[in-house]
């Protein structure tokens, strides 16, 4: 008959011949290699049924499911065994999804300009967004928006018309940042939907306002990245609304709000976090190009947030 996962010692206990020779040494590594086993063996339903007597989410695909139980095994045995750190994590995960200036097609000779700038404070110890921050931005190179930017975004002329520009807009962002201690008190790191938030739109921005790149937003979390390496799925599978929709849930909110969208992308990381998966930076800027930052690199969180110096 099928085998059951019952995710126990009584399952495991002498069973470790089935492991292969070149595991960690530690026999704990086998039982979870064995368990493993199991838990691929299973069917949707039986692992739906294991995660809820677990009081775990049972919601997603079959391959997050089986993800999310294995996690959480690998999790309690190595709790025991004390071999988990509790700052494996930052305190805090400011997730950011600007909103740019664009024209249909985007012709490649266009500037484009941020008209958006949305924080969202995600609590990696609750699990909850604890803050918001939103606030428009005047663009200075086309301060005309287009008819489909203001389609796309819902933002309208009269709105950007009454913004600050870039400069004071980022000052609010870095002394609503400093009032809740990131970087001083609490470690955090910046997280994005991809690369292009930081590596191009911000990078440009600071070009056009003739301010240097801020230094608490030169590394960050690519959640795409995130996603694609710890579900095991190609990059076709890591945009916003699938990534939502594999975990079970759907779009909540207007698609192309900055703010919307980065509220989308924090319940993304909170499953994620929820189901095991370490949300480490895994790029930045550097000399203006975007780099990749290996998972070997120890955990270092951004550092206290500063208004950059214009530029000579």
């Amino acid at each position: 008959g099928r085998q059951h996962c019952r995710i126990s010692d009584q399952e495991t206990n002498g069973k470790t011949s089935a492991a292969s020779s070149n595991d960690f040494s530690d026999p704990i590594y086998k039982e979870i290699a064995i368990t493993n086993g199991y838990i691929n063996r299973m069917t949707r339903e039986e692992l739906r049924s294991k995660l809820a007597e677990f009081k775990l989410e049972t919601r997603g695909v079959k391959d997050v499911l089986k993800k999310r139980l294995k996690n959480y095994y690998k999790k309690q045995k190595l709790m025991q065994k004390e071999h988990i750190s509790e700052d494996s994590c930052y305190d805090y995960i400011c997730v950011v999804d600007f909103e740019a200036t664009c024209e249909e097609g985007n012709p490649p000779e266009f500037v484009h300009e941020i008209i958006e700038f949305p924080v969202v404070l995600v609590n990696t110890r609750t699990l909850e967004i604890e803050d918001t921050f939103q606030q428009y931005v005047k663009p200075e190179i086309n301060p005309k928006l287009s008819n489909f930017c203001i389609s796309l975004t819902g933002i309208t002329q009269d709105i950007v018309d009454k913004a600050d520009t870039f400069p004071q807009v980022l000052q609010n962002v870095v002394e609503w940042m400093r009032q809740r201690e990131l970087g001083t008190k609490y470690s955090y790191s910046m997280l994005t939907d991809g690369s292009w938030d930081m590596s191009k739109f911000l990078n440009i921005q600071c070009r056009i306002s003739r301010i240097k790149y801020p230094s608490f937003a030169k590394k960050w979390i690519n959640i795409r990245k995130s996603y694609g390496n710890f579900y095991k799925v190609p990059r076709n599978q890591t945009k916003l609304t699938i990534m939502l929709e594999n975990l079970g849930m759907s779009y909540d909110g207007r698609p192309h709000s900055g703010l919307d969208d980065s509220k989308n992308i924090a319940r993304i990381a909170i499953r994620m976090l929820q189901d095991g998966c370490d949300l480490r930076v895994n790029e930045k800027i550097h000399g203006g190009q975007l780099m990749t930052v290996s998972s070997s690199v120890p955990l270092e969180g951004a550092p206290a947030p500063q208004m950059p110096r214009y530029r000579n």
